[in-house]
């Protein structure tokens, strides 16, 4: 089994916590959509509203806790909301400036080691300027020191935003690098399910701006490489067991728009 009973018993409390604080707390914002309302129900639009609402922060408030439950029996450290840093060299900003030009135009194909080395040769040269990079979603360490810095990304992040990612992922290595030149680092985008499944994940559009073998893990690569394989298929029979558990609850907070 690749999740243990411990990590199982963490998961199946973050999903049972984050829903009943969901519940508490969520007010549905004032839409009136008599249409709607009158041909499926208040419960249903108050259904579809709190989906929408939970989505918006289902990474922060679902998917770091439970990669953090996953990672915590494989790496030494664990952690979400990490700052990779507040420095980078500006000889660091003029290569990454260079990288994304190049991979921009086309001129040059994304390779994520090349990438590294060359910031690396320059992460200490020239003057220092402040910086405030994203949060890290997740931040690893194996037990032999090797990083893991991930951005947990929407299961279709939109197709403009690749180069802000891309961006991102290498200011988080010239920070760390600047920290530490001789760090073993990796940086990449997880994006938690397949929405295409079982096809393929669609992966072209971000084929000219990422690494796609270095820098992107999507589903079963992503919570297998956190919890052992086969962690992504217990880990839906988690959410699934979950769901049953609170169904009561869950349609008891729904049946009360029908009396509104």
């Amino acid at each position: 089994m690749a999740i243990n009973g411990n990590q199982i018993q963490q998961v199946e409390t973050v999903l049972k916590n984050s829903l009943r604080h969901k519940f508490l707390n969520y007010n549905p914002e004032p839409s009136v959509m008599p249409f709607h309302t009158r041909l499926l129900g208040k419960d249903r639009m108050a259904l579809f509203s709190f989906i929408h609402s939970l989505n918006t922060n289902f990474g922060t408030s679902i998917f770091e806790p439970v990669a953090l439950a996953l990672g915590a029996a494989k790496f030494k450290i664990t952690k979400s909301q990490a700052t990779a840093g507040t420095h980078i060299s500006e000889s660091a900003q003029r290569v990454i400036q260079d990288i994304m030009d190049n991979l921009t135009t086309g001129r040059v194909h994304p390779n994520k080691i090349e990438e590294i080395e060359k910031i690396r040769k320059v992460c200490r040269i020239g003057d220092y300027r402040t910086v405030k990079p994203t949060k890290v979603d997740v931040w690893l360490e194996s037990e032999d020191g090797e990083l893991y810095l991930i951005d947990i990304k929407t299961a279709k992040p939109n197709k403009g935003g690749f180069k802000e990612f891309k961006r991102t992922l290498l200011e988080w290595i010239a920070c760390v690098l600047a920290e530490n030149p001789e760090a073993s680092i990796n940086s990449l985008i997880a994006i938690p399910y397949n929405p295409y499944a079982p096809k393929p994940y669609s992966r072209w559009t971000m084929a000219g701006m990422l690494d796609l073998k270095k820098e992107l893990m999507v589903a079963e690569e992503f919570w297998d490489f956190l919890g052992g394989e086969g962690a992504y298929t217990q880990l839906l029979d988690i959410f699934e067991r979950v769901g049953i558990e609170l169904r009561p609850e869950i349609d008891n907070y729904f049946n009360k728009f029908n009396k509104k």
